[in-house]
This record gives structure tokens, sequence and C-alpha cells, in this order.
């Protein structure tokens, strides 16, 4: 019998971030999921080698892979409308969850386990570093847009910063103060030179 799990996740580049806005650059989630996943391994090291910390970084870039494939089914429901209400969030949450089942059903039987553990995680450690770095992507995108002078990004810049800094989370910090800033830096000044 044939899965259609894959088929079902490779639309990713499908789903379309940022509905509500107008993009110089638009950015697709399957981009956004590598993306945090690429932030989240860097957190789990981050958190590993400088705070002691003992975090699975392979598995928070797989879970960090994972954590939107559920907006295949749903869209990507715009953060304004995501978070106005704490009845709204609740109810957006268990629409994500049962999306999450119809896709781990789409899974042969002996595959399920596997996935349904990365769907369902519950490592607090792993779910914080994949939420900020959800937020960090996002983050980049605020960054990427305002500097090609693209204002409509301007306020969504100034509110996802207090986002991060309200996670109060060290690796979080340090990745913003060590990474971010070549983000506004052409190619040219990230090169290195002999």
């Amino acid at each position: 019998m044939s899965s259609h799990f894959y088929s079902m996740i490779m639309r990713m580049k499908y789903i379309k971030r940022w509905a509500l806005m107008r993009n110089t650059e638009e950015e697709n989630l399957c981009e956004h999921s590598l993306e945090v996943a690429f932030i989240a391994h860097a957190l789990a090291i981050i958190k590993n080698h400088r705070l002691g910390g003992n975090v699975n970084a392979d598995r928070a870039a797989v879970v960090a892979m994972f954590h939107d494939t559920t907006e295949i089914l749903t869209g990507d429901l715009p953060t304004p409308i995501k978070y106005y209400s704490p009845e709204i969030n609740s109810v957006y949450k268990k629409i994500e969850s049962v999306a999450g089942e119809q896709l781990i059903d789409l899974l042969p039987e002996d595959l399920r386990e596997d996935f349904t553990d990365i769907y369902e995680c519950r490592d607090e450690e792993i779910l914080k570093i994949v939420k900020a770095a959800d937020k960090l992507s996002a983050l980049i995108k605020c960054i990427n847009e305002v500097s090609l002078g693209n204002r409509e990004f301007s306020a969504a810049l100034e509110s996802t910063k207090k986002v991060i800094a309200d996670l109060h989370l060290p690796e979080a910090d340090i990745f913003v103060e060590e990474f971010l800033p070549s983000f506004t830096l052409p190619i040219d000044n990230m090169t290195i030179r002999k």
C-alpha cells in the first residue's frame, strides 16, 4: 500500500507565509521550516556548549523541521488572528492537533510511532528552543524586509524583538548578539579574505 505522507509534506512549498503583509521577497513554509531547523540546532548547541545544557540538537532540528507541517492542511493563520484571544488560540491548537493526526495517519502503520513522537514532543527544553527558533526566523524575515526598504515590516520587527527578549532564553539572546548583525550585511562583507 502506498503512503501519501511525503507527497503531502512536500506541499509545504505552496503555503505562503506573511499573507497579510506586502512582501518584498515571498517566503513559503518549506523555507521557513528549514531556517527554524537550522536555528533550533544552533540554539541547542549554544545551550550545551556555553550554558551547561544537555539538549539533543539533532532532535531539536527535527522537531523544528516538522513544527509547522500541519499548516499544509490548516494554512498559515495570521498572528493577529491566532493570538487574538485565548479561546481562538486554544481552538487553533486543537485544529493543529487534528491536522497532525491526519498527517500521521498517512504514514504506514509501522512508522507512525516515530512521527507521533515528533508531532507530540513533550520535551520542554526542545519546545522552548523550537519556539525561540521560530521567532528568530520571523525576526530575520523582518530584518531582511526592512533592510530592503519595506516599512510594512517595521512594527513586526519591533514586536518580534520584544517577543524574543520576553522569552528570557539565554541561548536566543546569544544568537541575537552574535549572529543577527550579519543579516544586515551584503555577502561581500561576510566572506573571509586571506
